[in-house]
């Protein structure tokens, strides 16, 4: 048997399978192999040090400790998790402060339908490192706190309503959210080497002021979801309280979409699949299941229409890597020069044509030093 088809069939942990068929453009087959991107080769690096297949285009659009052009905001430090949001004229990118010691937050940027920066102004402020997060239904921005027993943040992107701290979604080392409007339920992934991924389901669907926080067991091979018994976490973490929780190693980004929700653990490099119609979780790449993996620190992802995930990389080589629905990892981006940083909050904006990302520590290394990139090109729209 050749290797990719032995790969695409072995058992990578009880319950945990790598798949071996093409599923539909919707998911991915599992696990994804190295070869060549939809886009082609990465062109030498343009006036920004970023490397982009043929047609695609760059620029700066916000510089920690600077103002946003045409603005008198001051963009935050340690730009992390990002999203975007339509307005009615344009769109809105929202973006995560990973500072401590209080000085955590989300700003937003608002852009008209031409790309002009029309506004920035600060969503959430006062919290401690705001890692990554989530859009819902009801157009909020989900914050997580990556600290011990931190908490989930409720944001306006349209600056409107103040953010509402969500106790009942659980305290411990949050870091994404991904919302299930099927099951009205969102995923947490919790940045824990013996971390568990669970989901908070509301009592009432688009109001998270009360509800139920669940983790993923497995026993026996079999997967089910069991109420967390204290969500406070204290005396005992959230991670410790169920017997069997299905562990996972320091959970990082997370993305749903038509019935699958995709995240992302770093401390073995790999995309999970947790296929809620069916209730079984899948790999759906790991760097050890493939030659040459161009995809390493595996931390924030997105996806498009069309199907493909972008995945972005703490360290590795400073890419945003693609995985396509046809089965095929390959770099979309690389960052030159900023190797002590990493990339983070990858999203496309309403039409899908421009991806917006941040270098958390930009040229400097320092959380002072962050900058907040657009690409715009042909992203494909169909397969």
């Amino acid at each position: 048997m050749e290797r990719r088809a032995f790969l695409r069939t072995a058992v990578v942990g009880a319950g945990s399978v790598a798949l071996g068929f093409t599923m539909t453009r919707e998911s991915l087959a599992y696990p994804a192999q190295t070869g060549p991107s939809p886009y082609g080769n990465l062109l030498p690096a343009d006036a920004n040090g970023i490397m982009l297949p043929q047609g695609f285009t760059s620029r700066v659009i916000a510089r920690s400790s600077q103002t946003v052009s045409g603005t008198s905001y001051t963009w935050h430090g340690a730009p992390d998790g990002g999203a975007c949001y339509a307005n009615g004229t344009g769109w809105i990118y929202v973006s995560n402060a990973e500072l401590g010691s209080g000085a955590g937050g989300v700003s937003a940027v608002r852009l008209d339908s031409n790309a002009n920066i029309t506004g920035a102004y600060s969503i959430l402020s006062g919290t401690n490192r705001n890692c990554a997060g989530g859009t819902t239904p009801w157009n909020t921005w989900l914050s997580c706190e990556e600290v011990d027993r931190g908490y989930v943040y409720e944001t306006d992107p349209f600056g409107v309503n103040p953010a509402v701290r969500r106790d009942a979604m659980g305290r411990f080392k949050h870091e994404a959210a991904a919302a299930d409007p099927d099951r009205q339920v969102i995923y947490l992934t919790e940045d824990e080497s013996d971390g568990g991924f669970y989901r908070f389901v509301p009592t009432t669907w688009s109001n998270l002021s009360a509800g139920t926080l669940q983790v993923l067991k497995e026993s026996g091979g079999v997967l089910s979801w069991a109420n967390v018994p204290d969500p406070d976490g204290s005396p005992t973490r959230t991670r410790k309280q169920v017997s069997g929780m299905k562990v996972f190693n320091g959970g990082e980004g997370a993305y749903y979409r038509n019935g699958t929700c995709f995240f992302t653990t770093k401390g073995d490099n790999r995309v999970w699949a947790y296929n809620a119609v069916n209730n079984t979780i899948a790999i759906a790449y790991d760097d050890n299941l493939t030659s040459n993996p161009p995809l390493t620190g595996v931390d924030n992802i997105t996806g498009a229409t069309v199907g493909d995930l972008y995945v972005a990389e703490d360290g590795g080589n400073m890419e945003i890597c693609i995985i396509t629905p046809d089965d095929i990892v390959a770099p979309f981006l690389r960052i030159t020069g900023q190797s002590s940083s990493e990339i983070a909050g990858p999203a496309f904006n309403p039409a899908g044509n421009r991806l917006y990302f941040s270098s958390q520590r930009g040229t400097s290394g320092s959380s002072s030093g962050g900058i907040t990139y657009e690409v715009t090109g042909p992203f494909r729209t169909a397969l």
